[in-house]
């Protein structure tokens, strides 16, 4: 009978990066899984596991007794997995040889599974609310309250993106609070910002994520998301509460606006290119709050001793994580 392997979470794994063959177990959470076929017609599974510590990417092939362990419990679901370390192309990617999913009870009882945030939610969402009561436009107010109305609960909840920033649960709240609290310090600078029609663009501009994405333990499209995306889901939300509220039309017009053009870009997802001054405040502050989410989730999950992160594909970089001095 041989001794019980050590269940290890994702940065104790890569801390073991250089120990080739070395067996160990965890119970980690399918982040990503894809079907692929070789060169040679065998299909096998691309698969990035993790925890609230990071994630890594390795493959399964269809000959490996963890195969269809992993391909049936699908993304989102969480599985225990016996391997071995190893890397490929100078990155971490274990030899996964045993898989098998786990049980509800389970999950609920272990917390590492689920990335924690640094902030309260609780304390977030009554900022959330605070920042909206703050609007003095009357109509405005009313529009971005009846949509937090309409949508609130999942909101709280939600992740902010599959992978890129704030992609954990109640991402999606503590990116909209902080782009929130910058709008506000940012404000007296651009007097030719107007200060209702920013914080109410900035509240309301990802709020069609409540509809695009769904899952607990990880984050994908719904079926919605896929055919529409969070920029047409949000402007729908954003039209119809501004309709009931009686937001006059230019006023409309200019919120709908921020919606429709916050990606910033076209080939990143907006609609339209930003062309009114609050249009282009919200995208710039929305840019970067979400690329330093990155910075912060890497520095988070930084390993002791560990010069830089992986490369972060949404800054097209690795980053330094030591600090000055250290």
């Amino acid at each position: 009978m041989h001794e019980p392997l050590p269940c290890l979470c994702v940065r104790e794994l890569k801390g073991l990066e250089g120990s080739s063959g070395k067996p160990f177990s965890a119970v980690l959470v399918i982040k990503r899984l894809t079907s692929k076929t070789a060169s040679n017609g065998n299909p096998f599974l691309s698969v990035e596991l993790g925890d609230r510590g990071g994630t890594f990417s390795c493959t399964v092939f269809s000959d490996n007794p963890a195969f269809e362990a992993v391909k049936t419990a699908g993304e989102g679901a969480a599985i225990r997995i016996e391997g071995k370390v190893d890397s490929y192309q100078g990155r971490f990617s274990p030899r996964v040889t045993l898989a098998s999913a786990i049980g509800e009870e389970e999950i609920a009882a272990d917390p590492t599974l689920m990335e924690a945030l640094v902030e309260d939610a609780a304390e977030l969402w009554a900022d959330l609310l605070k920042h909206v009561e703050l609007i003095t436009h009357d109509e405005l107010r009313m529009t971005t309250r009846a949509v937090f109305e309409e949508v609130g609960e999942t909101f709280r909840t939600g992740a902010a993106a599959i992978s890129m920033h704030h992609a954990y649960r109640h991402g999606l709240l503590e990116h909209t609070v902080h782009m929130a609290r910058a709008c506000r310090a940012l404000l007296p600078l651009y007097p030719e910002v107007d200060p209702s029609m920013a914080m109410a663009g900035v509240l309301l501009h990802d709020t069609g994520k409540v509809i695009e994405y769904e899952g607990s333990l990880s984050t994908r499209r719904s079926r919605r998301g896929i055919l529409q995306g969070h920029v047409v889901l949000g402007y729908q939300l954003v039209r119809k509460a501004g309709l009931r509220s009686k937001l006059d039309a230019e006023r409309l017009e200019r919120l709908e606006h921020i919606i429709l053009s916050h990606q910033g870009e076209p080939e990143w997802g907006a609609a339209v290119w930003a062309a009114t001054p609050e249009a282009v405040f919200v995208s710039m502050i929305d840019n970067l709050d979400a690329k330093m989410g990155m910075v912060q989730r890497a520095l988070r999950q930084a390993s002791p001793g560990e010069e830089f992160s992986e490369r972060l594909p949404g800054l097209n970089t690795s980053l330094l994580t030591r600090r000055p001095g250290d």
